[in-house]
């Protein structure tokens, strides 16, 4: 029997077939060992020796794997063709080889980049030992990234509280990101005008010209700065005869794009189907490892991390072959088309992803696969089947004409694309992330030297005068974010949707209307590392290392080698900022992030001088909850004033109608007390009174502190709000806003309104109804929720199913609850990512119950000696300690919270 090792159970099933009865084919699900996320798992003194983990589910298959190869004659190593797939090979031999299972079998390698019957058998015919040098390059990456995270980190939680981490990888994503924004916030709009003349042939038909040049001197696009210019230009042409000074056409070639890389994948998945980086490779994933088509697994794709953009020769022949078939020989090209990899390393430039079989047409594969699946194949198919189609013919026409009024003269140009010959252009052409300033309209024939007469647009204009405003740099999106990181040679293949996907859940940025919003939180952190660790966020310094990285690949440096010099200069950086104070990495983000956080309101004002005492300077500040915006006079004896804002000089892009201290709104007509609108650390928030423990109430979400009113404060004050008796056990119903916004309460049981302002007006009805659903959804209020969606059985037997939770979506199985990754869609979830969701989850958690258990076993925790007594007593007092501290810590962040309008 012959043992093959492949990642996913999908992989393994549908390879079993295609082997026959001789072969076994078992799943590592992905990697079977990691680096402890602890101190101490690389260590730089003793030539980067690395700690490897295995958790208890990967120990299971490991376990089933080395029981399964010891009786086997062979082993046959089968991941995935890339510096991941090797990894996992390397750690699957490597813990074999510790179990002594393997004796004098032999070990192969090999790798195949299509799941199809041909491409497998074939791979089998060529195995391979596995690739040290790209082992080697692993390596590297995973002790660069631990050391750097790890290193990184702590200096962020002590230096800038409420941070959570840096990356080697993410934090130069990041920093493009806010390099950007603070572009767009110190740009300097300027004011132009565009003239056009709209012109009538000698046979009457429209021609749109736009002017060039005046009295001798080229125009460029900004040239007409003034009103003035643009009237004077529009007077000059008002008053002119025209004539075509000159026709000039010249044909054109468009060649078609190559096949999809894997960044080129994402780029247009974004643009034409709106997925996210993340999503597209999850779909692609699947459509790679098969799917089902008339009782047969087959895989649709190549592999689909890829930075290569050729293509295996059969498949270039099945192309040519379906473009005469579906469109004609003329859309056939003489010879083959071939693209040249732009990849640093030969070993990873593997073909570009392509479906295997390029005769099944989307329309073949659409009733096999959900809609989303079939529209990236189709993606895909059309990309690839374009690649080798024929070139689309052009011809640019550019028809130059003279203005003349006395003296004066006026140059002015149409231009316009015809298309001779489709070509490829017929199946696909290339999304855009911005607007395409290009005329492709057909111009009218014209003659050199014809006189032209006045024409009108639309609107009955003869010359339109149009005043226009510079723009700043778009924010990216994840589409034109992976193109700039690959440009710049930033990450690999396999870490685009990895690297945006962590910026999300960390909170460092938010993704609004498809652009990458920084969060304050990543321009915090960005500002700081730019401040005292900029050669790391530095966009050379980190292509320079990723090339590296290739070069070990290649066998062209020694990994270790590479890593001693990246550590010497790394930890002397850390080692020099251990004693900068607080107060010094505050003054040097304020001045990075003044625009920011202290935007000009005021032309001639200091932006930075308190607006509540006038005496003090604003200037950032930090607590174990984040940052925010205080005066230099908080907590001064003598001249004390607590005045704080949120990090922004606004939360929500309007003005913050309580950023200049308390407002008065009115007062209360049953307390006669004063109701004011203020700004906490938590955002804007009411208060009835100056009690000790006032009455307060934070602003929900949607409502702006610039619109709110004496009434509206009253109606906050007034929550939670008595609905009435629930018809059924006479039990209050009463309506509120929480943390997790409005609701309904009855009896412990909470259904969420759609709005804030639900909560004032909601009925008996409407609520006994949100509730009774709540009930049903959840089985009743306390017990066992019902699934979302039913995903089959996990391979150690037991349902795995989707939930809905308190907080958020979640995947069950038995007792093991494993919340989805932020963002994602609970109805996509494939039952091999909830396996390995559940097996995560099962590991970190069954870990202590695992030692504890182990104790017990031992006789440990029933031991009565004395020294154990007392370690037990001891631990117990700290564990008090611990308890009472972390009760202490609570309450004064509750007390802290209210007195901010955090309640």
């Amino acid at each position: 029997m012959n043992i093959v090792i492949v990642e996913s159970p999908a992989k393994a099933k549908t390879i079993n077939k295609y082997l026959g009865s001789g072969y076994q084919v078992l799943a590592s699900y992905g990697h079977v060992r990691d680096l402890p996320a602890k101190d101490g798992s690389v260590l730089p003194d003793r030539d980067f020796e690395m700690t490897w983990d295995v958790d208890a589910k990967s120990q299971k298959r490991l376990n089933d794997i080395a029981k399964a190869v010891k009786d086997a004659d062979r082993l046959i190593l089968a991941t995935d063709p890339d510096r991941e797939g090797e990894a996992i090979s390397w750690h699957v031999l490597q813990v074999l080889l510790a179990k002594k299972v393997l004796k004098d079998k032999p070990v192969e390698r090999v790798v195949f980049n299509a799941i199809t019957k041909q491409s497998i058998l074939e791979a089998m015919k060529n195995p391979r030992p596995i690739d040290a040098p790209l082992v080697d390059a692993y390596l590297a990456r995973r002790a660069l990234d631990y050391l750097v995270g790890f290193t990184l980190s702590p200096v962020l939680w002590r230096k800038l509280p409420g941070a959570r981490s840096a990356g080697r990888v993410q934090s130069v994503a990041l920093r493009l990101i806010c390099d950007r924004e603070q572009d767009i916030e110190t740009f300097v709009s300027q004011e132009y005008w565009s003239i056009a003349a709209n012109l009538k042939t000698s046979s009457g038909d429209a021609l749109r010209t736009r002017v060039v040049g005046a009295d001798g001197k080229k125009l460029g696009r900004l040239d007409i700065k003034s009103k003035a210019q643009a009237d004077d230009l529009k007077a000059l042409l008002e008053s002119a005869s025209f004539r075509v000074a000159s026709i000039e056409s010249k044909p054109q070639k468009r060649h078609p794009y190559p096949p999809f890389t894997t960044s080129t994948l994402q780029q247009e998945a974004s643009r034409k189907l709106g997925f996210s980086a993340q999503r597209t490779m999850q779909i692609a994933q699947k459509l790679y490892e098969g799917v089902d088509i008339g009782g047969e697994t087959v895989g649709l794709i190549t592999y689909m991390r890829t930075d290569g953009v050729q293509i295996a020769g059969e498949a270039i022949a099945g192309a040519r072959k379906v473009i005469g078939q579906d469109y004609g020989d003329k859309y056939v090209p003489e010879k083959p088309r071939h693209y040249s990899s732009k990849a640093k390393n030969a070993q990873e430039a593997h073909e570009a992803i392509r479906p295997t079989e390029l005769s099944r047409r989307p329309r073949d594969v659409a009733r096999f696969v959900d809609v989303d699946q079939a529209r990236l194949y189709e993606l895909v198919w059309k990309r690839t089947i374009a690649s080798q189609m024929e070139s689309a013919l052009l011809e640019r026409t550019t028809i130059d004409v003279e203005a003349s009024a006395g003296s004066r003269r006026a140059d002015l140009r149409a231009t316009g694309s015809v298309v001779r010959f489709d070509g490829f252009l017929t199946l696909y052409q290339e999304g855009r992330d911005d607007e395409e300033d290009e005329e492709n309209a057909r111009l009218p024939a014209v003659t050199a030297n014809e006189t032209l007469g006045r024409g009108a647009n639309s609107e009955g204009q003869f010359i339109e005068a149009s005043q226009h405003f510079t723009e700043p740099p778009p924010r990216y999106t994840e589409a034109t974010l992976v193109k700039k990181m690959e440009e710049l040679g930033i990450g690999r293949p396999s870490t685009y949707a990895s690297t945006l996907q962590t910026l999300r859940d960390r909170d460092y940025v938010e993704l609004d209307k498809k652009r990458l919003v920084p969060q304050d939180k990543g321009r915090l952190v960005t500002a700081f590392l730019e401040s005292f660790f900029n050669r790391y966020v530095e966009y050379d310094f980190t292509a320079d290392l990723e090339e590296k990285l290739d070069r070990i690949s290649a066998g062209e440096l020694q990994w270790r080698d590479v890593l001693r010099d990246f550590w010497r200069d790394f930890s002397g950086a850390v080692e020099d900022i251990k004693d900068l104070r607080v107060s010094e990495v505050l003054d040097a983000l304020n001045e990075l992030l003044a625009a920011h956080i202290f935007p000009v309101m005021e032309e001639g004002k200091d932006p930075r001088v308190c607006p509540a005492c006038g005496k003090g300077t604003l200037s950032l500040k930090v607590s174990r909850f984040g940052a925010f915006i205080g005066c230099s006079n908080y907590g001064n004896e003598e001249n004390p004033c607590s005045y704080t804002r949120q990090l922004s000089a606004n939360g929500n892009g309007e003005d913050d109608a309580a950023s200049d201290g308390p407002k008065l709104l009115g007062q209360d007509p049953e307390t006669g007390e004063d109701v004011t609108l203020r700004s906490g650390r938590f955002g804007p928030y009411v208060q009835l009174g100056e009690d000790a423990k006032p009455k307060r109430a934070s602003l929900p979400r949607g409502w702006s502190a610039a619109d709110l009113d004496l009434e509206k404060a009253l109606r906050l004050l007034s929550l939670p709000r008595e609905i009435g008796a629930h018809p059924e056990d006479g039990k209050p119903i009463s309506a509120g806003i929480g943390r997790y916004g409005p609701f309904v309460l009855h009896d412990g049981t909470y259904a969420n309104l759609e709005s804030a302002d639900e909560v004032f007006s909601v009925g008996i009805n409407r609520a006994v109804d949100l509730l009774a659903q709540k009930r049903a959804k959840t089985g009743g209020g306390r017990g066992t929720a019902a699934p979302l969606k039913e995903l089959g059985d996990h391979p150690d037997g037991g349902s795995i199913a989707v939930y809905d939770g308190r907080y958020g979506p979640y995947v069950k199985w038995q007792k093991v609850n494993a919340t989805l990754p932020k963002g994602s869609d609970p109805q996509t979830v494939t039952l091999e990512k909830a396996v390995e969701l559940v097996n995560a989850k099962a590991a970190s958690s069954g870990k202590g119950k695992a030692k504890a258990s182990k104790a017990k076993a031992n006789g440990k925790a029933a031991s009565s000696d004395k020294p154990a007594a007392k370690k037990t007593t001891a631990k117990k007092t700290t564990a008090k300690k611990t308890t009472a501290s972390k009760a202490a810590s609570g309450g004064r962040k509750k007390a802290q919270g209210a007195a901010e309008g955090a309640s």
